[in-house]
């Protein structure tokens, strides 16, 4: 077990995590250290559980044993660190907003309740958007965005909170290759800046490119580590199972 003085030092810390829905375990006694500043992929099969270890860091979904702590402290004390890009699926497109109020959104945490959002907050969020190439849609309805353009919104309110940890479900899902190299180059732009990024990812041929971390997940733990050291065709044949041969096939047609 983790000691809090050593979980102090990590940005994310899971023990012995279990969550089940109707009995049935979707997680399984999972271990897992993210170390500060790594860039790290969660990949498995479908079904794996990884969306539902993201929620659970977030404390969206009940979980039935262990614990997960941010820098040492419960999540509901250390939510100002982490910023969250859901699924683009899981997101109500038709809401009457345009890309700006959407991102601005990502600065409510940091006025509070009461404070309106001002010229500060509109130039933080209008900043954002430009880090994404999104800025000269920024009064377009969010429904008239193409699933690149929302996506990229969506990264846009995560940076305009200026969080520690980002924690992202398949951002690269269903997106054009500008808007995949767009979305990369900000997730390597996090890390340079000290940040630490995790992202449920499903193209096992770009991790070694995009990430130097990986978990790989099959409702246990598989692996996690460096990519280098965990990353190798034992701990995805453990991951995948029969499934593997199917990847890799469709990898070198």
């Amino acid at each position: 077990m983790v000691t809090l003085e050593e979980a102090v030092k990590h940005p994310i810390t899971v023990e012995d995590l279990t969550v089940a829905y109707r009995e049935e375990p979707v997680l399984w006694d999972v271990d897992l250290t993210v170390p500060n500043g790594a860039l790290m992929a969660i990949v498995g099969p479908n079904g794996a559980g990884k969306s539902t270890l993201i929620k659970s860091i977030l404390g969206l979904v009940e979980i039935s044993a262990g614990r997960i702590l941010i820098y040492g402290k419960p999540f509901a004390q250390q939510r100002h660190l982490v910023a969250y890009v859901p699924q683009r699926g899981s997101v109500d497109w038709d809401f009457p907003t345009n890309a700006l109020d959407i991102v601005m959104m990502g600065r409510y945490g940091h006025l509070g309740w009461f404070k309106r959002p001002g010229k500060a907050e509109r130039e933080q969020a209008m900043h954002a958007l430009a880090q994404v190439n999104m800025e000269p849609y920024a009064k377009r309805q969010i429904s008239q965005l193409s699933g690149g353009q929302q996506q990229r919104v969506f990264l846009a309110r995560a940076l305009a909170q200026d969080a520690q940890i980002y924690l992202m479900d398949e951002p690269f899902q269903g997106v054009d290759a500008t808007t995949e190299r767009a979305i990369i180059d900000v997730l390597k732009g996090l890390q340079a800046a000290g940040r630490t990024v995790v992202v449920v990812h499903h193209d096992l041929e770009t991790v070694p490119e995009y990430f130097d971390h990986v978990l790989l997940l099959n409702v246990q733990a598989v692996a996690s580590g460096t990519v280098g050291q965990v990353f190798n065709q034992q701990n995805l044949h453990r991951a995948y199972g029969g499934r593997m041969e199917l990847l890799l096939d469709r990898g070198s047609a």
